[in-house]
């Protein structure tokens, strides 16, 4: 086995991690909004759903650029390959940007202003 092979295996573990991590956040987060609901508990919870599910993509993704720049960096150097990992990393960055201001409401550089520097509520 060459080290591009394992490097090759390597990120698939890596991008197999990602795309879980995605699914099975997605599962506890409607888990919990089943059971919030269940509950009654008055209002929030369609909000609560929404800032879970929109963490557990941007933990996803990062995930995934992670197994993009493994791949870019140590098995196909070519420009070509830069080029298309340059543009996925803009387009993620444009997404988590996206997903960010979704789930906080604000600019992620506009936070400090409401005060608020410690990270919100966890699943």
């Amino acid at each position: 086995m060459s080290f591009d092979e394992v490097i090759s295996d390597v990120v698939q573990v890596v991008e197999g991690v990602g795309a879980a991590v995605m699914v099975l956040g997605a599962l506890a987060a409607f888990v919990t909004f089943a059971v919030a609901a269940l509950r009654s508990r008055p209002g929030g919870t369609y909000e609560h759903l929404r800032r879970n599910l929109g963490r557990v993509i941007l933990l996803g993704l990062e995930i995934l650029i992670i197994a993009d720049i493994i791949r870019t960096i140590v098995v196909d150097q070519t420009l070509e390959s830069v080029a298309v990992l340059g543009v996925i990393v803009f387009i993620r960055i444009i997404l988590s940007f996206s997903l960010e201001v979704e789930i906080n409401g604000v600019w992620p550089w506009s936070r400090w202003r409401q005060g608020s520097t410690s990270p919100p509520d966890s699943l």
